[in-house]
């Protein structure tokens, strides 16, 4: 069983690997023909750092690859006969922690390289490392009293149910849930600083816009994610009475009223339709599977690793196979949701009135110029990556067909900055 599992992970790694080499020599390739929607120098640059993000995560894979070794050959024995508690659930609480910890000092170089070094170098990255300090023991403390209140939920629930897997999977759900409708107010108390839209006429756009979908809201509110980064975003955060429309600064400053409108009227489009539901529920479709697995693990597996079938054993393992199982049910949940961006499109469209394909269109393509996203990928990386169709695609599905050389339809102030 333990060879079993270990081929898994192995075929896991050498196609993921094999991914990101195939994306690496199509960009390099794409590279060198006519630019696609940037300047020549910005379709390179936006190349180049494309490249250098895959070949940044072949090397966590790798990393992972070798920590996954380490856990599954000595390091989870190694916590379970090192640390010693009389209180079972205190023990199995410190182990899973300890074994989270570690995971998390192991990705801070990563994380570092990625900010200061990549960002930095392509003009993205406007945080300073005391600001990522904070950022990162913030996170830190976070996961140790949220995690530690979830480990034990499980470790309950491990302990008195005889299928502690299913009952495990709906408290789990029912966390990812909470997550969601919280997650605004979280970011807002810990990371960015959330204030309500000053500019009125935008704000009655908004909420004009918000109507016609029946989509309630506590409110819209720009995020100051300029002091972080430079790229553009927004999103619609929370559920129920907790949804609010949060807008990048970056974004306000970049789009025009009318392009803001479109952005929102696709996510709009997804409140419509009921995606946000839909991608919970496919969320919890993998996670079912999951404990479905992991609950039905043989005991022999347990006595290959020379650890006790006890609760925290069984959390770790299940850590451990998480990326190599989602990675694989990845492709399913991509093709459901890139078909619900094509019907978000179309609404965000539709909201707009007769101009706004065109107004979606171009804020598209300003989004790709501003965010140097390179909008050419190989296939087999979309399939297994891409939760978006790829630009061109949605521009195809406008009305808009950008060929070789094409950067025309960038807008004025998008062509300015080139």
């Amino acid at each position: 069983m333990l060879m079993a599992i270990m081929a898994l992970y192995t075929l896991f790694v050498l196609v993921s690997i094999y991914i990101s080499v195939m994306q690496i020599g199509y960009v390099n390739q794409a590279k060198r023909g006519k630019a696609v929607l940037l300047s020549e120098n910005d379709f390179v640059k936006a190349a180049s750092y494309s490249v250098a993000k895959e070949k940044l995560s072949i090397a966590t894979i790798f990393v992972d690859y070798i920590s996954f070794i380490v856990w599954i050959g000595f390091g989870v024995k190694f916590l379970q006969e090192s640390i010693i508690f009389e209180n079972e659930a205190l023990l199995n609480i410190v182990i899973v922690l300890s074994f989270l910890i570690v995971n998390s000092i192991v990705s801070l170089p990563f994380g570092y390289y990625e900010k200061f070094v990549l960002d930095e170098k392509f003009g993205f990255n406007k945080s300073t490392k005391a600001q990522w300090v904070k950022d990162t023991t913030i996170s830190f403390v976070m996961t140790i009293i949220i995690g530690s209140l979830v480990i034990f939920g499980v470790y309950s629930i491990i302990s008195s149910f005889e299928f502690w897997w299913l009952w495990s999977f709906i408290f789990i759900f029912i966390v990812v849930v909470l997550i969601n409708m919280l997650y605004p107010t979280f970011r807002a108390a810990f990371f960015d600083k959330l204030t309500p839209l000053e500019n009125k006429e935008l704000d009655d756009e908004i909420k004009k816009l918000m109507d016609r979908t029946g989509f309630v809201s506590s409110g819209v509110f720009v995020s100051d994610a300029s002091k972080r980064d430079a790229r553009l975003n927004a999103y619609f955060g929370g559920l129920g009475k907790t949804k609010r429309v949060v807008l990048f600064d970056t974004l306000i400053e970049k789009l025009t009223t009318k392009e803001l409108l479109a952005v929102l009227g696709h996510e709009l489009g997804h409140f419509a339709h009921g995606d946000i539901y839909k991608n919970i529920a496919i969320v919890g479709g993998m996670l079912f599977v999951m404990f479905a697995l992991f609950g039905n693990l043989p005991n022999s597996l347990y006595l290959e690793l020379g650890l006790n079938q006890a609760p925290y054993a069984i959390m770790i393992l299940l850590m451990l196979f998480m990326s190599p199982i989602g990675f694989f049910m990845m492709p399913i949940m991509g093709i459901i949701s890139r078909r619900n961006e094509y019907e978000a499109d179309k609404t965000g469209s539709e909201l707009g009135g007769s101009g706004g394909a065109i107004e979606l269109a171009n804020a598209l393509k300003k989004l790709v110029n501003e965010n140097k996203s390179f909008p050419l990928s190989h296939p087999l990386y979309i399939f297994f990556h891409y939760t978006h169709p790829p630009v061109l695609e949605r521009l195809k599905e406008l009305g808009v067909d950008v060929k070789e050389g094409d950067k025309s339809a960038l807008g004025e102030k998008c062509q300015a900055d080139i």
